[in-house]
């Protein structure tokens, strides 16, 4: 099995939307892409299958020297091999594949967050950095890209952390921020042990309305030059903001289930946002 071909198997055994969004794309850059995206699922699933800290951390600390090796020439595991060719061609720089790690690394100390902005420092790290490389490897013009690409990332994990709300709290974990819980009238203990209420259900609204205003405010920034080189932040974005509208429809049931779209769905919705162009 070559490089490319173990992190096409990583990629496509995710099932993620983040898939979907890259199967169109010419060889060279999808293969790139999928190399990030394989470099993001090996690290955060250090943290999800890891039950013990330590051993999570070490391994962690292993990724990041691994990092560290890739760049001085000498990768060792097969994704890291893959990325070095397309850090190479892309220009990806090197701090920002270790900002991810740090990200991953904040989910081993750190299970609440006191307000959105403690959590935006998380959400730079595990989603706007790799929006900020995937842009990258897209291709543009316009600096102006990147922060669209840096919204379109926050968006797309404060949709994650809406559509996992009970999976998150089944490890413990709560992303909403602390202090809009208490806005709303929301116990901590509710999350954790999948109590819904009225105040529940203003909750995910508020922060449903948040994740829509951020898609806004990314799509405002993508110069038009740059649309056509962007695409698959696109697709990502239709098939994210389908799910979203699924939740709604399903009354922001997120504590005892977890929404998800077919995969035919999901390809259906990645060839019509691509030809739109």
């Amino acid at each position: 099995m070559t490089p490319d071909d173990y992190c096409q198997r990583k990629a496509a055994q995710s099932g993620s939307s983040f898939y979907y969004s890259f199967l169109f794309l010419p060889p060279e850059r999808r293969r790139a892409i999928t190399a990030l995206y394989a470099f993001c699922r090996e690290v955060d699933d250090v943290v999800d299958e890891c039950t013990d800290m330590q051993l999570a951390r070490t391994k962690l600390a292993w990724w990041r020297a691994e990092l560290v090796s890739t760049y001085q020439g000498k990768p060792s595991h097969p994704v890291m091999q893959s990325l070095a060719e397309a850090s190479r061609t892309y220009n990806l720089p090197q701090e920002l594949l270790a900002e991810i790690i740090d990200g991953m690394e904040m989910d081993l100390a750190q299970t609440r967050y006191p307000d959105f902005k403690a959590l935006q420092l998380y959400c730079y790290r595990v989603a706007s950095v790799v929006g900020l490389l995937a842009a990258e490897i897209f291709g543009y013009e316009n600096r102006r890209t990147l922060k669209y690409a840096h919204d379109l990332g926050l968006a797309f994990q404060l949709t994650n952390i809406i559509r996992d709300v009970g999976e998150d709290a089944r490890r413990g974990r709560i992303y909403l921020p602390m202090d809009e819980l208490a806005r709303f009238g929301v116990p901590a203990e509710d999350i954790l042990h999948a109590r819904y209420s009225n105040g529940f259900r203003q909750l995910m609204v508020f922060q449903m309305d948040r994740a829509e205003q951020l898609y806004e405010q990314a799509y405002a920034q993508l110069p038009d030059q740059d649309r056509r080189a962007q695409r698959p932040g696109l697709v990502m974005a239709a098939i994210y903001r389908t799910l979203l509208r699924e939740i709604r429809r399903d009354g922001y049931r997120v504590l005892d289930r977890r929404m998800a779209l077919t995969p035919i769905r999901k390809l259906w919705i990645a060839w019509r946002t691509w030809n739109k162009g």
